[in-house]
């Protein structure tokens, strides 16, 4: 290991500009085609600012304290969201919360970059304020950076930026492969898929008005009361968290989208008849009640001996007529449709009662439609759950050549002469 020399920011950057706003109330000082950035165009994983959520006129430029940085120049947050960094990739005007920094020669522009990136929680805690929290030039040019020879800075940041660019690209498939997920939920859970493997289409196969929309001529709606066994769980007290046979048990927290969240369970006294009453088997159904109403998932047996209390609707399908696991997408898709807008009795909180919820209508396809159905998504989940893995390795990866790259515990010196 080859440690490399740190240096003051004060010999990195030669010199700083900062910027204004200008008049607010003035329209002709807007809307001009300069980008104009201020902390709102900043976030985390950001380290090229391409484009501003707001624009400035050349009078506005003119008008205020603002300067008009040159594209390729370092931006960083001095208020508010302290150290967060990026490069300009077009000439941009700055507000007075942030900095232009301009590098010395004898810095890589993008290493810079990464190199303050990296010692962002540093700067963040030196900054101040009582509601406002902010760091002076003099302070933040008195953070040191490494200081490799500068053609191992240009080698250490096209290194990181070839894994932020997977990074880029990764959310990018996962947004695109989310958008197909949602368009193809809505024709699978209206259309289904027809006997040669295609979405059912009213050209090729007969549908009837429902009052949930047209559907397949097969396929029913139903209450869910008929669908389901309905019960709602133990009422929690005082009385109830000290008794004698404690067993974990469910709030609405721990019911989530797709997964049942069973870390830190809380403890609650049943007795052998609440037992029986409100025990939980893998396949049962569970939804909110409370909260945020009808976000439902699916018990798999994650803990044993658990039961659940009354924040928490329990379903069970009445006979194998209804597939478990396609319930929980259905009420995802379903909500964002509004399914329980005219079912949820409203005071200062929403609450979804056992009898209302009896009494909302849902799509019944035949079971071996359900299954395709259930195939189909799983699919879907399969390939964004490959891509949520991907990414995850490439942002590991990212943070552990940062820390190995930018403190020199890794050398890029062979790569130079590759």
């Amino acid at each position: 290991m080859s440690e490399i020399p740190n240096v003051p920011l004060s010999r990195v950057v030669m010199r700083t500009s900062g910027g204004g706003t200008p008049e607010r109330d003035n329209p002709d000082l807007w809307n001009g085609g300069i980008p104009w950035a201020s902390v709102k165009d900043f976030k985390d994983g950001l380290y090229r600012l391409s484009t501003t959520k707001e624009q400035i006129s050349a009078k506005g430029l003119k008008r205020s304290a603002s300067h008009l940085i040159p594209a390729g120049t370092p931006i960083i947050c001095t208020r508010m969201a302290v150290g967060r960094i990026a490069r300009a990739d077009v000439p941009v005007a700055i507000n007075q919360d942030l900095r232009a920094l301009f590098i010395s020669d004898d810095f890589d522009t993008d290493y810079v970059v990464w190199a303050v990136d990296a010692i962002r929680h540093q700067i963040e805690k030196l900054a101040i304020g009582s509601t406002v929290k902010g760091i002076s030039i003099d302070q933040l040019l008195s953070f040191e950076i490494g200081a490799p020879p500068k053609p191992e800075q240009t080698k250490i940041a096209e290194i990181l930026s070839t894994v932020d660019r997977a990074i880029e690209q990764t959310e990018a498939l996962i947004a695109k492969q989310q958008r197909l997920k949602t368009g193809l939920m809505q024709d699978l859970l209206t259309r289904g898929i027809d006997e040669h493997g295609n979405l059912r289409s009213e050209q090729t196969h007969k549908f009837k008005d429902s009052p949930l929309g047209r559907i397949p001529v097969e396929w029913e709606v139903k209450y869910i009361g008929e669908v389901f066994e309905i019960q709602l769980g133990k009422m929690l007290s005082q009385k109830a968290t000290e008794g004698i046979s404690p067993f974990p048990y469910l709030g609405n927290k721990n019911v989530q989208w797709d997964r049942v969240e069973v870390t830190d369970l809380q403890m609650m006294d049943f007795n052998v008849r609440e037992r029986n009453k409100f025990e939980l088997r893998p396949g049962d159904i569970l939804m909110c009640e409370g909260g945020e109403v009808g976000r439902t998932c699916l018990w798999r047996g994650e803990v044993e001996n658990c039961y659940y209390q009354k924040a928490i609707h329990r379903l069970r399908p009445v006979d194998k007529g209804y597939l478990p696991e396609l319930f929980p997408r259905y009420m995802r898709w379903g909500i964002r449709r509004g399914i329980l807008a005219d079912f949820t009795s409203q005071t200062s909180i929403a609450h979804l009662t056992l009898e209302k919820l009896a009494t909302v209508p849902i799509i019944v396809p035949p079971i071996c439609d359900q299954i395709l159905i259930a195939q189909g998504l799983d699919s879907l989940d399969k390939k964004l759950e490959n891509l949520s893995v991907t990414l995850n390795k490439f942002r590991s990866l990212k943070t552990a050549l940062m820390q190995d790259l930018l403190t020199g515990r890794m050398r890029v010196t062979k790569l130079l002469h590759d």
